[in-house]
C-alpha cells in the first residue's frame, strides 16, 4: 500500500506593513508594490503570499497603533515601510524613532525577520532635523539586527535624468511611483526580499 503524501508545507506569510507607498495610493488593482512584488517573487520561485498591511496617510505612530493588531494574524517576516509622512508633516525625529522602535520590537518579540526600508530628509528641513531623521533607520535596523533598504526610491534616484525619471516613473503629485515606476522599485527591492525571506525559519 502506498504511503500517504505529506502534506504540502504552508506558504510563507510576508507582512508588507507601511503607508501609501505599500498600499499602492493612485494605482488600479495589480499595480501596486504588493501585487508587483507578489509577482515578482512568485516569478523567482518564492512559495510566498504578500499580506497588504499599507494604509495611505500612516504616519510612524498610526503604525505603532496598529502594529499589535497586524501582528496577531498569519505573518512569518515583515517589511517595514514608513516614516515619509511623518517627515512631510515636520514631526520631530524623537518621536519618529520612538514610534518606529516600538514597531519593530513588536515584530522582533514575535522573532519576525525584518527589512527596514528607510528613507532621508532633504535639506531644507535644516541640518539638525536631517541628521536626526537620517540616523533613525540604519541605527534602528542594526539594533533589532533587520535587513536594511536605505532608500525606497534607490532605483528611480539611480536614473540619470531626473526629469525624465518624474515624468516617466512618478504619478502627477511627484510622490507616488506609476505603475512603470513600481515595477523598476520591486526588480530593485525584489532580492533583498528574497534575502529575508530566506530568514524565515
Amino acid at each position: 500500500m502506498a504511503a500517504a503524501p505529506l502534506p504540502a508545507a504552508a506558504r510563507t506569510a510576508l507582512i508588507a506593513f507601511g503607508d501609501s507607498l505599500t498600499e499602492g495610493y493612485g494605482l488600479i488593482q495589480g499595480e501596486g508594490f504588493v501585487p508587483q512584488l507578489q509577482a515578482w517573487l512568485t516569478a523567482h520561485g518564492a512559495d510566498v503570499k504578500v499580506m497588504n498591511a499599507g494604509v495611505s496617510g500612516d504616519t510612524t505612530a498610526g503604525g505603532l497603533s496598529r502594529i499589535g493588531w497586524t501582528l496577531s494574524g498569519a505573518g512569518d517576516a515583515i517589511i517595514v515601510e514608513l516614516g515619509g509622512n511623518d517627515l512631510l508633516r515636520g514631526i520631530d525625529p524623537a518621536h519618529t524613532r520612538a514610534n518606529l522602535d516600538g514597531i519593530l520590537k513588536a515584530a522582533s518579540d514575535k522573532g519576525l525577520p525584518i527589512l527596514l526600508i528607510g528613507m532621508t530628509a532633504p535639506a531644507n528641513y535644516g541640518p539638525d532635523f536631517q541628521r536626526r531623521f537620517d540616523a533613525i533607520f540604519p541605527e534602528l535596523a542594526r539594533k533589532y539586527g533587520a535587513l536594511y533598504v536605505p532608500n525606497f526610491f534607490a532605483a528611480l534616484d539611480a536614473l540619470p535624468d531626473r526629469t525624465k525619471a518624474m515624468n516617466d516613473y512618478m504619478q502627477g503629485d511627484a510622490i507616488h511611483p506609476s505603475a512603470a515606476g513600481v515595477k523598476l522599485i520591486v526588480d530593485d527591492l525584489g532580492p533583498k526580499v528574497l534575502e529575508l525571506l530566506a530568514r524565515v525559519n
